[in-house]
């Protein structure tokens, strides 16, 4: 029995079904040899022999009594390979169109809460004869870092499937907790949390009336500027369940070629990139506004080592400069305003709570969250964030399931009431994939989002190329 961290239980609680809490990736596949379902079938069995080794895999949720209190988490659970990893036929001609919106529909689906909290979709029917891979789990059970970490368990680094060595003996089945033994851990749990907090607080208020104070230099006042709301857009909308995805993919070494011609991180880069599609698309839906969007910014806190499948990240606001029209300006000050966030996080990264006391929490969060979709606020209020940006670092190497070649990698994340469009990044195997994720009541078509960032990434090289032509006249 593993208790659920407070954040990790959060995305719990959250969760409607207009609003599910799982993050997932799209894959495409070069198949090494036969079809779909004898690519399906050799995917179950991989899998079958792989689950001892990501425990994450083999865990259910055991409910409090009354939902007073964060379930807990009931180790080597048994896993119905059957139910969790299916197989899809794309309608014809089975392009890159019919398997994004086959995408979006698997991702409009909550998991099965009776269940352990994942799914993987083999997607055949695609006339490059080549397959799809959507893979889903509950944010509850870990965040992008930790699904880098169990990239390991599901993948392997040759076309050769590892040699899997067996555990000696089968797991005995978990144990149900009774009531009691539930109500006492959740009561242990908090007085516990209760004491970190205590314990936390002065350092806490110490550290941000630190950056926040009137006598910090221009880093820390680019902080400050970053706590602003942002504009009303047509991102920012109740939500109902319907999805809409696109897929974009860019070479790395362009990038990297870009971000060091320019003087910014790959980062930099990323959010700059995503700007300059957003102020593309608003300019043909409703127009750009004067005030700058705010992006809200994922960022690991994981120590090094810190291989937990949980969620360890914050979710800081960065200012994405759309107000100002030349390019380069507003990538300087996204380098600027990013940097400073950086800064930030990592001088408070040990201040930022994971876990704190849960008695009363999920009766007040599901009745919030009730109440804030019932109300439609989310239609009219002035939002902290426009959008969210997410750049996940993934592995460098190719990768192989079943002996087939992963030839892209989309990630996919969550959209919300009032966060209408979320753009997550993967970097894998000299490629950076850009996946659009939107609630379809905000963006109908992502398609034009990937196309408009693809537009965005030729200016900044061209910019590059310029600053170097003028570098060698000197």
């Amino acid at each position: 029995m593993r208790p659920l961290s407070g954040v990790d239980a959060a995305f719990l609680h959250l969760e409607t079904a207009n609003t599910p809490m799982h993050i997932a990736s799209l894959s495409l596949f070069d198949l090494a040899g036969g079809d779909g379902r004898s690519f399906h079938a050799r995917v179950k069995r991989e899998l079958g022999r792989r689950l001892h080794l990501a425990p994450v895999l083999q865990r259910r949720l055991a409910p409090m009594p009354l939902g007073f209190a964060n379930p807990v988490w009931l180790e080597g659970e048994d896993v119905d390979l059957d139910h969790h990893v299916r197989r899809v036929t794309l309608p014809q001609p089975g392009g890159l169109a019919e398997l994004e919106d086959c995408a979006a529909r698997l991702h409009a689906q909550l998991l099965d809460r009776d269940r352990p909290l994942w799914q993987l979709f083999v997607i055949d029917g695609l006339g490059s004869g080549q397959v799809g891979y959507y893979f889903k789990v509950h944010h509850a059970a870990l965040d992008g870092q930790a699904g880098m970490l169990l990239t390991r368990t599901l993948f392997d680094a040759s076309p050769q499937p590892a040699a899997i060595r067996r555990p000696k003996r089968a797991a005995a089945p978990a144990r149900r907790p009774g009531a009691i033994e539930l109500a006492t851990a959740a009561l242990r749990h908090d007085l516990d949390r209760y004491r970190d907090l205590a314990r936390s607080l002065p350092d806490a208020v110490r550290t941000i009336g630190g950056l926040l104070g009137p006598s910090q230099g221009a880093e820390e006042g680019m902080l400050a500027r970053n706590l602003a709301f942002g504009p009303r857009t047509p991102l920012n909308v109740q939500v109902t369940a319907q999805r809409a995805f696109a897929g974009l993919s860019l070479p790395m070494g362009a990038l990297k070629e870009v971000s060091e011609a320019l003087a910014v991180t790959i980062n930099d880069l990323v959010l700059a990139l995503c700007a300059g599609a957003l102020r593309r698309y608003l300019s043909r839906h409703g127009g750009i506004p004067r005030r700058p969007l705010i992006a809200a910014m994922p960022i690991s806190l994981r120590v090094p080592g810190d291989t937990e499948y949980t969620t360890r990240a914050a979710m800081p606001p960065v200012n994405l400069h759309t107000d100002l029209a030349d390019p380069l300006a507003r990538l300087r000050a996204i380098h600027a305003s990013a940097g400073a966030v950086k800064t930030a996080m990592q001088q408070g990264r040990g201040l930022v709570p994971m876990d704190f006391p849960s008695i009363g929490l999920p009766w007040a969060l599901r009745g919030l969250v009730g109440l804030y979709a019932r109300s439609r606020v989310s239609n009219f209020v002035t939002p902290m964030a426009n959008l969210v940006i997410s750049n996940v670092q993934g592995p460098p190497a190719p990768l192989y399931a079943a002996g087939a070649r992963m030839r892209h990698y989309w990630p996919m994340s969550i959209v919300t009431h009032g966060l209408g469009l979320n753009i997550t990044t993967t970097s894998y195997a000299g490629e950076m994939g850009f996946g659009f994720v939107a609630a379809q009541a905000a963006v109908e078509d992502p398609r034009e989002l990937a196309d408009a960032l693809a537009a965005a990434f030729d200016e900044f090289g061209e910019l590059a190329r310029r600053g170097s032509r003028r570098t060698r006249r000197k």
